[in-house]
């Protein structure tokens, strides 16, 4: 059975709806220790929040990004694009498809499409991060859906 949604603005629904994804929200960026800080902050019941924890989400939310490519300019070095691998595995982004040039002037081209639906943050600090810790030359998000 498939799941019904309905798009409302949000302004006409009980105060309590937007609380709880406040709520969640802050448990997401671990501004709070868990569930019990997050509802006294935005100031609902536990009950509340558990209630409709799976049901309320943000418009913005069922529109995240889901896949990415990007594109690298890699020193020809062992263990560079393993650095980069890494990097993607640990926030959780899902390889779908990685091309590589033959290396010329010891750089290599590189083109990794991404399935990003499970990141653990946007994929712009990611690849600020690539670019601080791994010898990358150059990193380019070429696309994003």
């Amino acid at each position: 059975m498939k799941d019904n949604y309905l798009l409302v603005k949000a302004d006409i629904l009980p105060d309590y709806f937007e609380k709880v994804v406040q709520a969640q929200e802050l448990l997401d960026q671990n501004k709070v220790k868990g569930v019990s800080e997050a509802v006294q902050i935005v100031g609902i019941s536990r009950s509340t929040y558990y209630k409709y924890k799976d049901a309320v989400k943000r418009y913005s939310s069922y529109t995240i990004e889901k896949k990415a490519i990007i594109s690298l300019l890699l020193p020809h070095q062992k263990g560079i694009l393993s650095e980069v691998l890494n990097i993607l595995a640990i926030n959780n982004a899902s390889i779908l498809t990685i091309s590589q040039s033959l290396p010329i002037h010891n750089l290599a081209n590189v083109l990794i499409s991404l399935d990003i639906t499970e990141m653990n943050q946007p994929i712009e600090n990611m690849i600020e991060t690539i670019k601080k810790e791994v010898g990358v030359n150059s990193i380019t998000l070429i696309a994003l859906e």
